[in-house]
């Protein structure tokens, strides 16, 4: 199925061209989104994952985050892939990712898109947290399981913010989820039951009750920071 974007190139804080999948709001406006990738680059799944919040009346960015290191990165869920988008990861800074964030939200803020909000899943998931803390001009965020959100626990952020978790996650621990709700009391913390990337359809924990739950309480979020 052909997708509803297409890919932009943008220059980011440092001067780097970041490419990014671009997609315009269907039917009447709500605002913008920053989507942010997992470790597998902007993929077929992202596009369309895209296409999705965009038919909900946002216009979407989602940059790839790894094209300082190698242009158009797409990987499969096989363990080699899932190595190669970690030695990726490894080498980018989150300095870089919150750049390339910026550079998504001014991007969309010149072109009136209304409120920007940011969400990202994974790697992603993690960056929406760093990017509500860091970033300006954000209307609000919603992460999806982020491993990484622990080692930022301490940042505070700067909009309305809502992370989801998965009870089942392998990857990140009850105990890590609970530490982040003492830390952030203000922040809404959803646990599902489900395992780590409920939210993919691509991914065999994929869970579509729970994914449709955490939709409907992003875009409220999205809604309820319109201003």
């Amino acid at each position: 199925m052909a997708h509803l974007g297409k890919m932009i190139s943008l220059k980011s804080g440092d001067g780097a061209a970041i490419d990014y999948y671009h997609v315009e709001a269907q039917g009447p406006r709500k605002g913008g989104l920053v989507c942010v990738m997992e470790i597998f680059g902007v993929t077929d799944h992202i596009k369309d994952v895209c296409d999705a919040w965009a038919k909900e009346g946002l216009e979407v960015v989602s940059p790839a985050l790894y094209d300082r290191q190698e242009k158009n990165f797409q990987a499969t869920y096989s363990q080699e892939d899932v190595q190669k988008g970690l030695a990726l990861r490894a080498k980018n800074s989150m300095e870089n990712c919150i750049m390339d964030v910026q550079t998504g939200i001014d991007f969309l803020k010149s072109r009136n898109a209304g409120p920007v909000h940011v969400t990202g899943y994974c790697y992603g998931g993690s960056i929406a947290w760093v990017a509500a803390c860091r970033c300006d001009g954000l209307a609000s965020s919603a992460g999806y399981y982020g491993g990484m959100i622990g080692d930022h626990i301490d940042e505070k952020p700067k909009c309305p913010t809502i992370l989801h978790f998965g009870e089942h996650d392998k990857s990140i621990p009850m105990t890590l989820v609970r530490k982040i709700e003492a830390a952030h009391p203000d922040v809404k913390v959803y646990v599902y039951d489900a395992g780590h990337g409920f939210q993919s359809d691509r991914r065999t924990d994929y869970n579509e009750s729970c994914a449709k739950l955490a939709k409907q309480r992003s875009l409220e979020l999205f809604a309820a920071n319109a201003k």
